[in-house]
């Protein structure tokens, strides 16, 4: 008969390639008292990992959930936090057989999930800092930020050219495959009066 003890342990094995097993994790798992293990072929990188999320929404109060190495569960430290978080949420435990430190059962496991905690916050706004510069660095080399423009320069000045003769806007959009409100912006543009003003003084239409 399982000890309760044994009945509690929860196992959870990840390998994130089609060409890798999960027999190691699978064996190392059984032998250390894993009655149950969640297992999955997904990367890390993967916010939609099927089996951790059935696995964290089955966790009972009680149960430890137990890991071979913590880069089987995590891919960063926020993430790691977040995951170990919900878990002691749920009133159980996490213990990562490489990292013994992680023995949330413990004081010391239970400090190191709050230094997570403050890892975490500080890889976060390291992230939003590296965010922030290389948005300013591309802006300061004159590159555009956001979704690139579907409308090339010479189709903008057949837009202008289109609208200058007197052709509805309707039809113009229909040709471009754009809206009428685009088609109307390009066409009342600050270049359309440039072009316009170079051959002859034109005046764009209303």
């Amino acid at each position: 008969m399982k000890s309760e003890t044994t009945r509690r342990k929860v196992g959870y094995a990840r390998v994130s390639t089609i060409g890798q097993t999960l027999e190691l994790q699978l064996k190392t798992l059984k032998e250390f008292g894993c009655r149950g293990i969640y297992r999955e072929k997904a990367s890390g990188a993967d916010a939609d990992r099927s089996e951790l999320r059935k696995l964290l929404k089955n966790l009972k109060p009680g149960q430890t959930v137990v890991v071979t190495r913590l880069d089987r569960l995590a891919r960063s430290t926020f993430d790691l936090f977040s995951i170990v978080k919900t878990i002691s949420e749920r009133k159980a435990l996490f213990y990562s057989l490489a990292e013994p430190w992680t023995d949330t059962s413990t004081s010391t496991g239970r400090l190191m999930l709050a230094v997570l905690g403050g890892l975490a916050d500080v890889e976060r706004d390291l992230i939003r800092t590296r965010t922030s510069e290389g948005r300013a660095r591309a802006q300061a080399l004159g590159k555009r930020m956001g979704r690139p423009t579907k409308i090339t320069d010479a189709q903008r000045r057949a837009i202008i050219d289109r609208r200058q003769r007197g052709e509805p806007l309707k039809s113009i959009a229909l040709a471009f495959a754009i809206s009428e409100s685009t088609a109307s912006r390009i066409a009342r543009s600050k270049d359309s009066h440039r072009h316009y003003g170079r051959r002859g003084g034109k005046t764009p239409i209303t």
